[in-house]
């Protein structure tokens, strides 16, 4: 009873963070909002007894895939700066 209302609320959460990825105007704050989807959703694997997806998961997309998305955004600020 209790791991169910722990997953509702995570599923929650996880539309949550991905409706405000979406709605933010800054490209950094949707980044970070999409790391946090991606925590989440790891969380979520662990508990569904998936720990490799969940190592996955949390080393792909929240590590991996952030850096690369901070690296392009510091990369087109700074062309567009040199302009």
């Amino acid at each position: 009873m209790l791991e169910n209302t722990i997953v509702s609320i995570l599923l929650v959460f996880l539309v949550v963070a991905a409706a405000t990825a979406i709605s933010f105007r800054n490209v950094l704050n949707s980044v970070l909002a999409l790391s946090v989807f991606s925590i989440t959703l790891a969380v979520l694997f662990v508990l569904y007894q998936a720990p490799d997806a969940a190592m996955a998961e949390a080393v792909v997309g929240a590590g991996l895939v952030m850096a690369l998305f901070l690296v392009t955004i510091s990369k087109t600020r700074a062309e567009e700066e040199a302009d």
